[in-house]
């Protein structure tokens, strides 16, 4: 008989992985096994409900007086130990001291691996050990005498790094090991069609008992499927008549004097009718359900995120109260969670919910259905702002066969993903096949949907903006002026897309250095989204944003700066402390405070926007290495030559990984590193670096000005130093040019 262990597992981890100690605390936890596989029969026991609990020290141990027994007596009462696995695990003497204490336990089988960085093996080579993930404990097998032996072993692991399990596979193949079942189950969902057939079966076999004729079945069985979708229409239209009534009362004001000024918000009747939800629909679970996934969209598109989430959270919930997890109402509701939360930056919790809902549509509607196309397309979305190109491309790519599959080669759902396609790629770094892509993709549409229509001036839109970071601005401006054009067409002057549209031609004008047409463009789109979305609306934010960079390129830099921050508060208000945007807002205030020769302050705000993205987006991600590249030539400029080196060390890595090679952003990484170099002394070292940064930059037309004359300066100042005056002669005059 299996013993009853008090834990059902130990994780083992550095204090340096807390994070993700804490994100697979929680994810263990909260799992709730599928149905069909709970009270199962396997060699570790019963398949349980629930994963918990999970023994994590650094919580557990908060009242221990005494820590090598209570860590011994939990690894004893543990059924099996999870180790996060690192470089930092692997050094750690203590994550190798617990693994060691669980195989002395007899339980080596029952240690599961979860690879969060590093490399598996890379101790065998002495230049890559430093990369090793696994301890040595894992590595290796312990002998009778409960001492490590020379024989390797070979760790069962579950792998969350990028491009491999990911985060939710891992997950689950851990659990599969922990629980002894099959990682395809934990997969599988109960399907409603099948309950229902079963329903139905089981109400023939009972009438057969009295019935006879297998007409007589057939008639019956038909009986009964048309009554159930006569209840269901009724159910349906009763639903819909309610929410519009309600919708509509929500515009009925008995007392305007109750309005917060002369008139009454849009915010304040969405106000007024998320209170009223929760009081007048108690007998109405449905309805209710449905009012809140609805209200809760609209506060997102108005950007008031903080409202929208709790609200569709709720219909989620009461949805999954009244038909269970498996319903498409429910799929329907965290489709439209995880597209708020993404909004929000609650990347983990968003990839959570649209993988949920994909599993649920994936059972009721089959492999091929749009809605499965859509949630795979969300999802990708998340993929992609995460900074996971490559795990994106294929949930895209899949979107794309099954609209093909339904929809025929040429359709403007195809386009959609054609599109989509064509911008992850761009974000990989491959300009070609995105440019070929888009420039299908308009094909397509405007062969599908005519000259006129949103979708075909949206695409046009993407086109342009890759066409213009490829640095065809000419042909970007065209693109763009033709799109306004198209939606001034459609829309008339004043439209949220008349702003976007006018925005981009302000943008490429801008890239031009054209500042005195861009700069009226950009006051007009302001102007006019504050009067459709609100003064504190984050696409306002993001607007005000472009247009202190403008000011400060033409000079106005106290009028920037004062944009500059109204943004980032706007940003704040919109959503919270920790956000992208506002990491994006510390790094320009940060640069312009650096130009200001105020480095101290602006160590500290590029600082707070690199752990922020870091935090938000994982260190890899492309915006972390803007700030690692930028806090580096902040530290050299204060003289911090050592640490400015590590990071531009790393942040070129990681543009090389995602970037073509000769990419400008790479340049300037390349750069750094060539003057942190060179600030040490090292001139033989720095020489190419900075020649080569130069070279890339200065052939660069979407390289901004800053850093092409940053790098030209860069070389007078090595030649100078380093005794070679004709070679600084020769860039200095360049720089003065």
């Amino acid at each position: 008989m299996a013993r009853d262990y008090k834990y059902k597992a130990f994780i083992s981890y550095s204090h340096s992985d807390e994070k993700w100690a804490a994100w697979l605390h929680k994810a263990l936890e909260t799992y709730k096994l599928p149905k069909h596989i709970v009270g199962a029969e396997t060699q570790f026991g019963p398949v349980p409900e629930r994963i918990a609990p999970i023994f994590r020290d650094r919580e557990e141990l908060s009242t221990a007086t005494s820590l090598g027994d209570v860590l011994t007596e939990a690894l004893d009462e543990s059924a099996c130990q999870i180790v996060i696995c690192s470089p930092r695990a692997a050094a750690s003497h203590w994550t190798n001291e617990e693994i060691l204490t669980f195989k002395r336990l007899g339980r080596s089988d029952r240690i599961f691996s979860l690879i969060v960085d590093g490399e598996p093996g890379a101790s065998g080579d002495p230049a890559t050990a430093d990369q090793e993930c696994f301890p040595a404990a894992l590595r290796y097998e312990i002998g009778a005498d409960g001492e490590l032996t020379d024989q390797r072993s070979e760790p069962i692991a579950a792998d969350a790094r990028k491009g491999k399990d990911n985060k939710h596979n891992a997950k689950l193949k851990l659990i599969a090991g922990m629980l002894g079942v099959g990682f395809d189950e934990l997969r599988q969902r109960e399907q409603q069609r099948k309950q229902h057939r079963m329903l139905a079966l089981t109400a023939a076999a009972v009438l057969g008992m009295t019935i006879t004729s297998g007409l007589a079945v057939t008639a019956y069985l038909a009986r009964l499927e048309a009554e159930e979708q006569h209840q269901i229409a009724e159910t349906e239209a009763e639903t819909a008549r309610q929410t519009t009534q309600f919708m509509v009362g929500l515009f009925e004001v008995s007392d305007p004097s109750e309005a917060l000024g002369n008139t009454i918000t849009a915010r304040e009747i969405l106000d007024k009718g998320a209170e009223r939800i929760d009081e007048e629909l108690t007998d109405q679970p449905e309805i209710q359900a449905t009012l809140m996934d609805t209200m809760g969209t609209v506060y997102r598109s108005l950007g008031l995120y903080d409202a929208a989430i709790p609200l569709v959270a709720k219909s989620v919930e009461r949805r999954r109260s009244i038909f269970g997890n498996e319903h498409l109402a429910v799929a329907q509701s965290l489709n439209h969670l995880g597209q708020v939360q993404a909004l929000k930056a609650e990347y983990d919790a968003a990839e959570e919910n649209l993988r949920d809902a994909l599993a649920v549509r994936r059972d009721l509607l089959g492999g091929e259905a749009p809605e499965v196309a859509d949630t795979l397309t969300e999802l990708a979305n998340v993929m992609t702002q995460k900074g996971e190109y490559a795990a994106a491309e294929p949930l895209i790519r899949e979107s794309l066969e099954i609209r093909r599959a339904v929809f025929g080669e040429s359709h403007p759902e195809v386009a959609d993903s054609l599109e989509e396609l064509g911008l992850n790629l761009f974000d990989q770094g491959d300009f070609e096949s995105s440019i070929a892509l888009l420039r299908e993709a308009v094909a397509m549409r405007r062969e599908t949907q005519g000259d006129l229509h949103p979708a075909l001036a949206e695409a046009i839109n993407n086109l342009a903006f890759v066409v213009a970071d490829a640095g065809t601005l000419e042909e970007a401006e065209s693109l763009w002026r033709e799109a306004l054009a198209m939606m001034r067409r459609l829309y008339g002057d004043e439209h949220p897309e008349i702003a976007a549209a006018l925005s981009n031609v302000a943008y490429v004008l801008h890239v031009q250095e054209d500042y005195e047409s861009a700069a009226p463009m950009y006051d007009e789109t302001i102007a006019m989204q504050r009067k459709l979305l609100g003064e504190k609306h984050p696409t306002v934010g993001v607007l005000m944003s472009n247009l202190a960079y403008l000011q400060y390129a033409n000079g106005h830099h106290d009028e920037a700066m004062v944009l500059a921050r109204e943004s980032l508060s706007i940003k704040r208000e919109a959503f919270g402390d920790a956000h992208p945007e506002i990491a994006d807002g510390l790094y320009t205030i940060g640069l312009w405070t650096m130009d200001s020769g105020d480095y101290g302050t602006a160590e500290a705000m590029l600082r707070e926007s690199l752990a922020m993205n870091i935090e938000l987006l994982g260190r890899e991600h492309r915006s972390s290495a803007d700030s690692m590249a930028l806090l580096a030539n902040c530290l050299i400029a204060s003289g911090g030559y050592e640490e400015a080196l590590s990071l531009a060390v790393e942040a070129r890595d990681i543009y090389v990984a995602a970037l073509p090679e000769d990419h400008w952003r790479t340049a300037v990484a390349i750069g750094a590193e060539g003057a942190a170099l060179a600030g040490q002394g090292k001139y033989v070292q720095a020489e190419p670096l900075l020649l080569r940064s130069h070279s890339v930059l200065s052939q660069d037309p979407s390289a901004q000005a800053r850093y092409v004359n940053n790098a030209t300066r860069r070389l007078a100042s090595l030649y100078s130093q380093w005794g070679k005056p004709k070679r600084a002669a020769e860039y200095l005059a360049i720089a003065k040019e």
